[in-house]
């Protein structure tokens, strides 16, 4: 894990003081709002619907137990007692008092962490494989190019006031848990005849406007990654279309001039300024990689687990749903879901960020990951250690078996915080949570991805559900569309709206009725339901979808 230089504690501290001065002049009229939103977006700090809301970064999701521990002294001293961890791996805190959030931002310092371009149209947390550095199915850990990537983009002096916002996301697997192809650029660790480098995607997004990415390069040594990857931020600094926020993002870019004319300006951009990284940016890439180097893994037997799995149905369930092959013999990857039936999904108590804190401390190499679907990620636990592991996360109420299953629903905030949202989320994500758990079901149907909106801009990714929820202001009226054959893995696709929206109190019936109804479509119990949506197209779904216009048709 990475740890703070001496100039990376610098920088954050003088960071912090200057903030801290800016929020001096704001509160006592020196400077006015307009004047202080872009200094406060430089350090993450929103005003939302109700309250300031506070960003905190957490580069490629990944903390110490310490660093979780201050996270849930935050969520105690200066807010309501909760944080929400968000899609970018980030963690928001949404009741803080303005004249508080020097402090909570020096108290980030003292365990390397920071808000910095969490907002503002920056380059913007560099996110990862939650599994990086752990799964059995990965080239090379992405994490220390990850880093890289921070430390070049922080503060960069040409990339400061981009078009729009910009964000990376990196996997060194075949299977891609980063949703790298909504990004707006994406990279894949490849090895291709024992050298190391990336598969460059360029132009994902979603948003009003959603977009798969498109190949720039399919492979990219990896000793040219930073120039690369600054020739393709500059050529759309220079083309990005600043006169239209709706249109500046770089998918329109690439949409616009085409995937073609696109690569040909960032390979002469690429040419021009790779001179000037002298080998300086592999020097230190090859000291971060002695900071990510793996824990030391023991050696034991696996009895107690495979005694607890035999006799406990409540073991095994979570065991099936929530643990992931690890790289390590004897180990598992254990996801800790946030999404217990009937609540906020994302969403973790400082109590329960303090467990979570001493299970890593006590079974997990001190390491825990942040999802991007809203999960909490512990990469290297031995399973000897799993029952003791379960048995304390039943006692802190997050043992909860729905990983990957209809009820480990990924939703943005909604209307009951965000400023732009037209509809509300997280109440509908709770009913349709609470709803498979009274038809006892979703174990039955397996794996199925929902994710809710509660407007375009589609923080919750409806766009790659399965089945995803947009909810809309219809005439003052929430209203919620559906869209279904969204996938957000390496066989990426954008959902197909499935018809009219929905009434508020319309939606979870409709949800229910499509998950209901995929049980008598699927071909056998293995198929699940985007394979199903895959062999059969769209008609049956809307037919159970909208079954008055099925039978009016017939």
């Amino acid at each position: 894990m990475y740890k703070y230089n001496d100039f990376d504690e610098a920088f954050v501290r003088e960071r912090v003081a200057q903030f801290r001065g800016q929020v001096e002049r704001r509160i006592d009229g020196s400077l006015t709002e307009d004047e202080f939103k872009p200094l406060r977006l430089m350090n993450g700090l929103y005003l939302q619907l109700h309250a300031y809301m506070l960003r905190v970064a957490v580069p490629y999701g990944t903390l110490s137990s310490a660093q979780m521990d201050r996270l849930a002294h935050l969520a105690e001293t200066y807010d309501k007692g909760y944080g929400h961890f968000t899609t970018r791996q980030n963690i928001q805190y949404n009741w803080p008092e303005l004249k508080d959030v020097p402090d909570m931002l020096s108290d980030l310092a003292d365990v390397g962490m920071h808000a910095i371009q969490t907002s503002g149209n920056t380059i913007r947390n560099v996110t990862a494989d939650h599994f990086a550095g752990a799964a059995a199915d990965e080239v090379a850990d992405p994490r220390p190019v990850a880093e890289l990537l921070r430390q070049w983009s922080t503060d960069h002096p040409e990339f400061q006031f981009l078009p729009r916002k910009f964000k990376i996301a990196i996997t060194g697997a075949e299977d891609d848990r980063a949703v790298i192809k909504a990004h707006d650029i994406g990279l894949q660790l490849r090895r291709v005849d024992g050298t190391l480098g990336v598969r460059v995607i360029v132009g994902g997004g979603l948003g009003r406007t959603p977009m798969i990415g498109k190949v720039l390069r399919d492979f990219l040594p990896l000793e040219d990654l930073l120039p690369y990857t600054e020739a393709v931020v500059s050529v759309w600094n220079r083309l990005g279309r600043r006169d239209n926020k709706y249109k500046a993002r770089i998918k329109i870019t690439v949409h616009e001039h085409g995937i073609e004319e696109i690569s040909r300006l960032v390979e002469d951009r690429f040419t021009a300024i790779k001179p000037g990284f002298s080998g300086v940016d592999q020097e230190i890439l090859r000291e971060i990689e002695t900071q990510f180097a793996p824990p030391a893994f023991r050696n034991a037997p696996t009895d107690a687990y495979d005694a607890a799995y035999a006799a406990d149905p409540l073991f095994r369930s979570w065991a099936d749903t929530n643990l992931t092959a690890h790289r390590a013999e004897g180990y598992a990857i254990v996801s800790i879901s946030l999404k217990k039936h009937g609540a906020t999904p994302g969403d973790a108590t400082a109590d329960q960020m303090r467990v979570m804190a001493d299970l890593a401390r006590t079974y997990g190499h001190d390491e825990l990951r942040v999802s991007h679907e809203q999960n909490i990620i512990l990469p290297h636990v031995h399973k000897s250690d799993l029952p003791d592991l379960y048995a304390a996360l039943r006692s802190a109420d997050l043992a909860t078996a729905n990983i990957g299953l209809a009820s480990d629903i990924i939703a943005c905030p909604g209307m009951d915080y965000c400023a732009l949202a037209t509809a509300r989320s997280i109440p509908i994500a709770q009913q349709i949570a609470e709803r498979v758990e009274e038809l006892k079901i979703e174990h039955e149907v397996g794996h199925l991805k929902i994710k809710i909106s509660g407007c375009i801009n589609a923080c919750g990714h409806h766009h790659v559900g399965h089945i995803g929820i947009l909810g809309l202001d219809r005439a003052g009226v929430e209203n919620y569309q559906i869209t279904l054959g969204g996938d957000g893995t390496q066989h990426a696709a954008i959902g197909e709206r499935a018809g009219p929206g929905f009434a508020y109190d319309e939606i979870v019936p409709a949800i229910e009725r499509l998950i209901t109804g995929y049980l008598a479509l699927r071909e056998h119990e293995d198929e699940t339901f985007i394979e199903a949506y895959r062999r059969l197209g769209a008609a049956p779904f809307k037919a159970i979808l909208y079954p008055q216009e099925a039978r009016d048709a017939a």
